[in-house]
């Protein structure tokens, strides 16, 4: 079989394993059966000569073979779909930046980055998605997006230790914080005592596997007590409104917290630092990319400066309001 026979069927086949990973995972994705996948990877595998996909237990991964496939059939599908997006007369791909966020770089973060963008360069189309980190560094290394926020926490090892390394920039490193009921003790002072958290009932992100914990403050000295499990995090937050328990928050988040909610630093104990990464493939970066990028490290500047503390009016002695610092 020739390659120039391999159809574009066969080409998103092979892009979405290697962005999901497994083979299971591309299927859900593309509604096809399993088995419809594993006959396209093994078509276009045949036309390559080459295995294109390394199977390992985790899941699967580009072999070299793969990559050189990869990068050429991104080109092919986007062409097709800014043809298709031409046809029906819908703007043109040029200008536009495919990206790729963690979920709370959802909620503060990228709508800043964008709503700067649509003032400073209106005609730059930004499209992407949320995602966990494994999934979005496997976009990544499929080519299908440009770039990726990433949060990383200590020792800060790289995303994945495929090769070429992925570029990396750190756009923010601040402390991780606490989020509480504003009815809790611990939301009466200016801080909470690690000492502090044991016993607390807490909102975790996920039931299952290495994720059950996010939202437990790290190295906690007990078996923590988890009295939900959410991944959305406006659930998460929403729940500790109402009272129903502690979760930890990147300190990007303080600004979107509902009321009800009090956000603090936590004292004592290792300090547990949080970096916001921006990621990419470590070829030269397109001018929209670059506009993008900028964009995104404004936003993260913006979103690290401390907001202004409220000011409370109160009557003096002679009835006139007084400026307070809160």
């Amino acid at each position: 079989m020739d390659f120039s026979d391999v159809s574009l069927t066969a080409l998103r086949v092979f892009r979405a394993v290697a962005e999901q990973g497994t083979f299971t995972a591309a299927a859900a994705s593309l509604g096809y059966t399993q088995s419809a996948v594993s006959r396209q990877i093994a078509a276009i595998e045949r036309a390559a000569g080459a295995e294109l996909l390394e199977r390992r237990r985790d899941g699967v991964r580009l072999t070299e073979a793969g990559r050189v496939v990869m990068r050429r059939a991104t080109t092919v599908l986007d062409e097709i779909d800014a043809t298709a997006r031409e046809l029906s007369g819908l703007p043109g791909q040029a200008g536009t930046v495919r990206l790729g966020w963690f979920p709370s770089a959802g909620a503060v973060l990228l709508p800043r980055a964008l709503a700067a963008l649509r003032r400073t360069d209106p005609g730059l189309h930004v499209v992407g998605r949320e995602g966990s980190t494994p999934a979005l560094v496997r976009a990544l290394r499929a080519g299908s997006l440009d770039l990726a926020l990433l949060a990383s926490a200590p020792p800060f090892r790289p995303p994945d230790a495929e090769s070429p390394p992925l570029v990396l920039q750190t756009l923010t490193e601040r402390a991780l914080r606490l989020a509480v009921p504003t009815t809790h003790p611990l939301a009466r002072g200016e801080f909470v005592d690690v000492a502090d958290l044991r016993g607390q009932r807490w909102i975790a992100g996920s039931s299952s596997g290495e994720d059950r914990l996010m939202g437990v403050w790290p190295g906690l000295d007990e078996r923590p007590e988890i009295a939900h499990t959410a991944r959305d995090w406006l659930a998460k937050l929403q729940l500790v409104a109402a009272g129903c328990g502690l979760t930890t928050v990147p300190a990007v988040l303080a600004s979107a917290v509902p009321p009800g909610v009090r956000v603090l630093p936590v004292r004592g104990g290792p300090q547990e630092q949080r970096r916001l990464l921006l990621a990419r493939l470590p070829h030269p970066p397109t001018d929209p990319s670059i506009r993008v990028a900028a964009a995104l490290r404004a936003a993260a500047l913006d979103a690290d400066t401390p907001a202004p503390r409220p000011v409370r009016r109160s009557p003096d002695a002679s009835g006139h309001n007084r400026a307070n610092v809160a």
